[in-house]
């Protein structure tokens, strides 16, 4: 498995562990957006997710930062993300 494939997995099962979600890490489409009419998610999901990042990877996601539309828009940029500022 490549790195980007396996960051993604890595993190989409962070996101079904953080949330809680019914849904399997596997059944998340890497190219589908996370909020709206993707996955469903919403701000205080995001949330959440910034805190298991955090707590995993050793790097803050900033609420205030102007990228967040971009960083968040999907699976894939969120592991991408992750990837290029993960500490651990």
């Amino acid at each position: 498995m490549s790195s980007a494939l396996a960051i993604e997995s890595e993190v989409a099962s962070l996101i079904v562990e953080a949330l809680h979600l019914e849904t399997r890490a596997e059944e998340i489409d890497p190219d589908a957006p996370l909020f709206g009419e993707g996955l469903g998610l919403d701000s205080i999901d995001a949330l959440e997710i910034a805190l298991a990042i955090s707590r995993r990877y050793g790097f803050q996601l900033r609420s205030d930062d102007e990228r967040n539309g971009q960083i968040f828009a999907s699976l894939r940029n969120l592991a991408a993300h992750i990837e290029k500022h993960r500490q651990r």
